[in-house]
């Protein structure tokens, strides 16, 4: 899809940071992480509320009579994680770097947010919440570690792999500490950029009804956190002498390597790229940025009409790389580092991070036919 090149930062939602309870909409096992399901929130997007409720009707989807927060635990690729899932207040703006909740570390391209936002309004729902990570307070993770001690109130083994295990948080004293020791955070926007961005648009077209609020799911990035990758680049119609040539041009320091040694030399400021014969090494002047931002910032615009294509795995920019596509492998940020660059005031370029795994679609959705629940 082809969306205007014109990126822009969205809102910032204020402080207290806080989680509402709502009633978790959630398929049946046997359709958790089955293609089939995610096809059915395809177009037309008005008949997703009719299709859910036969989906209901059929056994298919259930709903929760009850709101409850949920500790949402799922595993994939031998890889736990753990988070809280309730709906984030929208209705109030941050005025002030110190009163942000909700920090995005990308921008976002508004044309792809109006679809979005088209598309949850037509639905009539959140199909899955957005992930938000955050070093966890403990009195939230001494209660997350006393929960999966308990019996999940779901479990099971869904379509893509995926173990699921749920827990009810409907107890009025757990969820008070909840939202007590998590009312000063701030949050990351780990995925779900555009989405967050489209909550807030359909907030402001629709104050004081539930779209007041938008469903999230809160990771302890320091218990049971995701995993925090690199997304590399080929950058079409571009050779690796010339990029090499605009790297020291930039300031940057290139040095020969072996192909076998190629991700080992990957480091916090230094990036290696190949024409898929030849492979050199990239040190990025220390001038306070991530190799990313360097690259976006200080390398790329100095190159004639370069595309820039990304990937999440090593294997696809190296199938790529050729006489004119350089592959460039970029280092894993660290989370410590992404924080502290939105803490600067500055954004990452697009597609700088993958926050994996990420869970299937279907163990929580949020129905806006639900009447909203007061967070008080």
């Amino acid at each position: 899809m082809d969306f205007a090149a014109t990126v822009v930062t969205p809102p910032y939602v204020a402080k207290p940071l806080g989680l509402a309870p709502f009633r978790g909409m959630m398929l049946s096992p046997a359709r958790v992480g089955d293609p089939a399901s995610a096809r059915a929130f395809a177009r037309p997007y008005r008949s997703v509320a009719g299709r859910l409720a036969e989906w209901e009707r059929r056994g298919h989807v259930t709903q929760d009579t009850t709101p409850a927060l949920y500790l949402h635990e799922y595993t994939a690729g031998g890889l736990t994680v753990r988070g809280i899932v309730g709906t984030l207040d929208l209705s109030r703006r941050a005025t002030g770097l110190d009163d942000r909740a909700v920090w995005p570390h990308e921008g976002i391209h508004p044309v792809q947010v109006d679809e979005l936002a088209d598309r949850m309004l037509e639905m009539e729902m959140n199909p899955a919440p957005i992930l938000l990570v955050h070093d966890g307070p403990t009195g939230v993770r001494d209660l997350v570690r006393r929960l999966v001690t308990t019996t999940p109130h779901r479990a099971f083994s869904d379509r893509a792999g995926q173990q699921q295990r749920l827990w009810r948080i409907d107890t009025p004293a757990d969820v008070a500490l909840i939202n007590d020791q998590l009312a000063g955070a701030s949050v990351l926007i780990a995925d779900g950029h555009h989405r967050y961005a489209a909550y807030l648009r359909l907030q402001h077209q629709h104050p004081g009804t539930g779209w007041d609020s938008g469903l999230a799911m809160l990771v302890d990035q320091g218990d049971t956190g995701l995993f925090l990758g690199a997304i590399h680049r080929t950058l079409r119609g571009v050779g690796l002498d010339d990029l090499l040539s605009a790297a020291r041009a930039a300031g940057a320091t290139t040095r020969s390597l072996q192909a076998g040694t190629a991700l080992i030399a990957l480091a916090p400021g230094t990036l290696t790229a190949t024409d898929g014969d030849a492979w050199s090494a990239i040190d990025v002047p220390d001038r306070g940025l991530l190799p990313v931002e360097w690259l976006h910032r200080d390398l790329v615009p100095t190159l004639t009409s370069p595309q820039v294509a990304y990937h999440h795995s090593v294997e696809e920019a190296l199938a790529l790389a050729g006489p004119t596509a350089v592959g460039v492998l970029l280092p894993a940020p660290d989370f410590g580092d992404v924080v502290r660059v939105i803490n600067r005031g500055r954004l990452l370029p697009e597609k700088a991070t993958s926050f994996q795994p990420k869970p299937s679609l279907g163990v929580l959705m949020r129905s806006l036919h639900a009447a909203p629940v007061d967070p008080s």
